[in-house]
């Protein structure tokens, strides 16, 4: 096996260090089918490099691979670390709050948040079971956030390190703009915790997520929602009609 770093006409093996959380991670880079195998075997997190020289071989079953591995960047290493590793995604920090990715045991907080009849009244319940709801999120890590990088995340406040609600994009079906989503439980309402937090994931869509335009679909009798999007500058396009019932559409292009 070669040096770390070293590559040769035999096979490309880098072992990149560095934290994520105050814990010390380890991600490997290599081009070869067997290296990788044999890494991912014992447990590592394992980046696959490809080049002409290795078209052949079978890399079916790796999630993340690259062409240039000299180039890569803090942010990525961490980011295919943790999605390797079974560990959320932080997507950024506002003044008080941090978004992070939803994993299943946020559930317990949602049902919290979701027993609020209010809360449920414009938007679609949790699953009756918890371990329902748990399984959703697993499948939604692996096809939601893993396919598209971006999703439905969890909002924690920071002073209490609380969950308080949830934000992010979606894609629904038939429409061609990234949708905005959000939901602030009761006790946190009217707070101005909303405004914060939508502001700041519209910022992540327009800089890290490169969106030109966002849309979000509220029921007429919506109000507060409906004057919080007003104010983070949204406008009314039109009314459309779907199976879940009539909805304003609301755009907010990228300035």
């Amino acid at each position: 096996m070669p040096l770390i770093g070293e590559r040769t006409k035999v096979s490309y093996l880098k072992k990149i260090q560095f934290q994520t959380e105050g814990t010390e991670a380890v991600l490997y880079v290599t081009d070869e089918a067997q290296i990788a195998e044999t890494l991912r075997t014992e447990g590592e997190a394992v980046l696959i490099y490809l080049h002409p020289g290795n078209s052949e071989q079978d890399f079916s079953n790796y999630l993340f691979a690259v062409e240039d591995p000299e180039e890569l960047e803090l942010e990525y290493i961490e980011r295919v670390y943790r999605r390797l590793k079974g560990l959320p995604w932080y997507i950024m920090n506002t003044d008080r709050c941090r978004i992070r990715e939803t994993k299943p045991e946020d559930v317990e907080a949602f049902y919290r948040i979701y027993s609020d009849p209010s809360i449920t009244k414009y938007m679609e319940n949790l699953y009756p079971e918890k371990e329902e709801e748990k399984q959703y999120i697993r499948e939604y890590i692996d096809k939601i956030y893993t396919y598209y990088g971006y999703g439905i995340w969890t909002v924690i406040e920071h002073q209490s390190g609380e969950i308080i609600g949830r934000a992010g994009f979606s894609n629904r079906e038939g429409f061609e703009d990234p949708e905005l989503g959000f939901i602030i439980g009761t006790p946190w309402q009217r707070k101005g915790y909303a405004m914060e937090v939508c502001q700041g994931v519209l910022r992540y869509g327009w800089t890290a997520l490169d969106f030109s335009q966002v849309q979000v679909l509220v029921a007429p009798g919506n109000i507060p929602s409906l004057r919080l999007c007003e104010k983070l500058g949204f406008r009314y396009e039109k009314n459309v009609i779907l199976k879940e019932g009539e909805y304003c559409q609301l755009i907010l292009q990228r300035q």
